[in-house]
């Protein structure tokens, strides 16, 4: 079967937009949904009228886009707060993302960031492969702590929020064990599922 259509995921911090600019390197069109959140959460994005009518000033950065670090701690402690953020930002990130792939055109391969691939329940019907980067949560969490400056409890509790390394790996049709590998190895695996998967649609 043509692959036309990859769904890449993985929990925070395993390396998994590492491995997306590998696939668009070999040839993949990249559609981010994580982007596409933030995007329309940036002052004046499409959805910044919505969240602030549902959550309050209080969550509006002095630039007019979202406190992401205000908007976290409601969400943490309150699961009703973030169904009720999902309610507004899921519908505007399914149109573009339906956008963006459609003006890839029927040739390209399209591969989907999707974080929440698992937890979502829907992408699996969406895409022709499911591909998950996987890490010990240990090593996650010292990726996100170097790279972010994050307090270890905030990337613990995202890790928490986030489908387990079980689910993930049962959900994949294929997982890179992004635990020790270097750039050049990792750039070796992406290239071998590249040519097994995508290669021959694209020639």
């Amino acid at each position: 079967m043509a692959v036309k259509r990859i769904g890449l995921t993985g929990g925070i911090g395993s390396g998994k937009s590492t491995v997306a600019s590998l696939l668009v390197a070999e040839g993949a069109v990249l559609v981010d949904t994580d982007a596409i959140a933030r995007r329309i959460a940036q002052p004046g994005g499409m959805a910044m009228p919505a969240i602030e009518a549902a959550f309050g000033a209080s969550v509006i950065a002095p630039n007019g886009g979202l406190d992401r670090a205000a908007m976290r701690q409601i969400v943490f402690a309150d699961a009703g707060a973030k169904a009720r953020l999902e309610a507004i930002l899921h519908p505007l990130i399914g149109t573009e993302t339906q956008r963006q792939a459609a003006a890839a055109g029927d040739d390209a391969v399209v591969v989907f960031d999707v974080p929440l691939l698992v937890e979502s329940g829907r992408w699996r019907a969406l895409v022709d492969r499911v591909l998950v980067v996987d890490a010990r949560e240990d090593t996650q969490l010292q990726r996100v702590v170097a790279r972010s400056g994050w307090e270890p409890e905030a990337v613990r509790a995202v890790i928490a929020q986030q489908a387990p390394r079980k689910a993930r790996r049962a959900a994949a049709d294929a997982v890179i064990y992004n635990e020790s590998l270097t750039l050049a190895e990792l750039g070796t695996e992406v290239r071998g599922l590249w040519k097994l998967w995508a290669a021959a649609t694209t020639r």
